[in-house]
C-alpha cells in the first residue's frame, strides 16, 4: 500500500498567470486545491521538496497531506504540468478527498513468472490489453500495483479482472463485465504443422525421372510413352563431280 506523504504549502493570495510566474521566480511551484464542493483555493509549495516528491514515483497514485500554514488537507495530485523543455514541474492540481475517504486512481499491472509460462516458452507473445485498472479504494489503501503470475499459462490462454486480487476496500471501477487483462497470443503446434503441410502439397513436383524444372518454372515435355524420338534427317548427298 502507498503511504501519506506530507507537504507542506502557503496560501497564494492572487490567482492568474503573473501571480505564477511570480511565485516560480521565487523558487516555488504555484498549485490549487479544489473538490469536495469547496471553494478552489490557490498555494504555492517550495520547488525542491514537490520536486522530491515527483522523482519518488507513483506520485499521481499516492495519498497527501497537504498543510497549508497550518490547515491540513487530505488530497490526490490529478495534474502536474510540466516544462517541455527541462521536464520540471510548473503548476499542480490537487483534488480533495470526499468525506468517505474513497477515490478514484488507476493502478499499473505487474506481470511476473514469464519463465514459467509453457505459452512464452513455445514462442508466443504477451499481449497486454490494459496496462492498469482503475478502482475505487480509501484514500489511504491506494495499492502500488496489481501482481498477475504467468506460471502454467498456455497460449490462447486470457486473463481477465476477475484473477487479480484485490485488497479489502478496492474494487474495480467497470463492475458490469469481467473484462480482458491481457492473453498469450500465438499459433498452436498442430495449426503450424499443417500450414506446414499445406505448403508442401502445393509445392511443384519433379517429372517422372526425377529431373528438376527447367529454367523459367517450366518442364520439358516428356516424350510419349512406346515412341522413340524422330532420328534427325539425313544430309543430302554429295553430287558427283562433273566430267571433262
Amino acid at each position: 500500500m502507498s503511504e501519506l506523504i506530507t507537504l507542506k504549502a502557503t496560501a497564494r493570495p492572487r490567482a492568474g498567470k503573473g501571480a505564477a510566474r511570480q511565485a516560480r521566480r521565487d523558487g516555488n511551484v504555484p498549485a490549487v486545491i479544489y473538490g469536495n464542493q469547496e471553494t478552489p483555493e490557490t498555494i504555492n509549495l517550495e520547488y525542491n521538496e514537490l520536486w522530491k516528491q515527483v522523482l519518488r514515483g507513483h506520485f499521481t497514485s499516492t495519498a497527501i497531506e497537504l498543510d497549508v500554514q497550518g490547515t491540513k488537507h487530505i488530497v490526490l495530485a490529478r495534474d502536474v504540468q510540466v516544462d517541455p523543455v527541462r521536464d520540471t514541474p510548473l503548476h499542480v492540481d490537487f483534488q480533495r478527498v470526499g468525506k468517505d475517504g474513497v477515490i478514484r486512481v488507476s493502478i499499473p499491472m505487474h506481470f511476473v513468472n514469464e519463465t514459467q509460462s509453457p505459452g512464452l516458452k513455445r514462442g508466443g507473445v504477451l499481449n497486454i490489453v490494459r496496462h492498469d485498472v482503475e478502482v475505487y479504494c480509501p484514500y489511504d489503501k491506494i495499492p502500488r500495483y496489481f501482481e498477475i503470475s504467468l506460471e502454467g499459462m498456455e497460449i490462447g490462454r486470457s486473463i481477465h479482472i476477475s484473477a487479480v486480487t484485490m485488497p479489502e476496500g478496492v474494487s474495480p471501477v467497470i463492475k458490469n463485465r469481467d473484462f480482458t487483462i491481457a492473453t498469450i497470443a500465438g499459433a498452436l503446434k498442430g495449426e503450424e504443422e499443417t500450414t506446414t503441410t499445406t505448403a508442401e502439397a502445393g509445392a511443384p513436383a519433379a517429372d517422372a525421372k526425377g529431373a528438376a524444372p527447367a529454367a523459367g518454372g517450366k518442364a520439358a515435355p516428356a516424350a510419349a510413352a512406346g515412341k522413340a524420338a524422330p532420328a534427325a534427317k539425313a544430309a543430302p548427298a554429295a553430287k558427283p563431280a562433273a566430267k571433262k
